[in-house]
């Protein structure tokens, strides 16, 4: 008997580190490149303007091995169109693809805001930190967004000072959030580790360890010395961090 022949291989997707668009290069002949934004694992985030209205849109393009059968691209497309109505996330528009090097590569399109990644704001701060009462304000405002993301069932998997965007600061912060992350379904251990990461944020905003120990009661009560357990027992919820903000008492 002849031996069977193995199945073919799949070929695999090549590996792009980097599109290196320049401004002015076009997208689907829709997009026009104006700057880089930043960059990821999963691909790169440009700002461009529509063609035809000159309306500036955000997009990010994925790397093709890290959005196999455009896996990534729907999982943020659907996240992103079930969270339309959280005030602090950013609006899905559309996606679409272009050629770069003869290789369809996917894109998403979507809003565009004005504003500075939370870890380039922190740094202009004196001290490069925040106060105490600042920071509460903050976090309070960052708690109010993720319980919003929470409520209609999902989580962001990726909280961190370069994945929000601050559009405005005074009394208090108006916020945007960025790249989110699967970790499954959401489920309790990754609603708590937005928590958890809340928290975090909150922390090094704060000056991290090298002011931890300075820092009034009130906000050692909230960090809880980063202790994954001791967070979770005190703040099961987003909300129930929002309640105790809201409520809270400085001696």
């Amino acid at each position: 008997m002849s031996p069977k022949n193995p199945p073919p291989m799949k070929p695999k997707a090549p590996r792009i580190r980097s599109f290196g668009l320049s401004e002015g290069s076009r997208l689907a002949d829709k997009y026009e490149v104006v700057s880089r934004l930043g960059s990821g694992w999963e691909g790169e985030v440009y700002l461009v303007r529509e063609c035809g209205t000159r309306i500036e849109r955000t997009v990010k393009i994925f790397f093709p091995r890290r959005n196999l059968s455009n896996r990534a691209l729907r999982f943020y497309a659907r996240k992103l169109h079930k969270l339309r109505h959280c005030p602090v996330v950013i609006q899905y528009h559309t996606r679409d693809t272009f050629s770069f090097k003869g290789l369809p590569v996917s894109f998403l399109v979507s809003e565009f805001v004005e504003g500075e990644l939370l870890s380039d704001f922190l740094k202009r701060q004196p001290g490069r930190r925040l106060n105490p009462f600042q920071g509460v304000h903050l976090l309070h405002a960052l708690a109010l967004g993720i319980e919003a993301i929470h409520n209609v069932g999902e989580y962001h998997g990726d909280l961190h000072t370069d994945n929000v965007i601050v559009l405005r600061h005074g009394l208090g912060f108006e916020l945007k959030l960025l790249d989110m992350f699967s970790w499954g379904a959401p489920n309790a251990e990754n609603i708590q580790h937005d928590v958890f990461d809340l928290i975090r944020i909150f922390y090094d905003a704060l000056g991290g360890q090298r002011w931890y120990r300075r820092q009034p009661q009130e906000v050692k009560h909230i960090c809880k010395g980063l202790k994954r357990s001791l967070i979770a027992r005190e703040f099961r919820s987003a909300g129930q961090l929002c309640q105790y903000l809201e409520t809270m008492e400085w001696d």
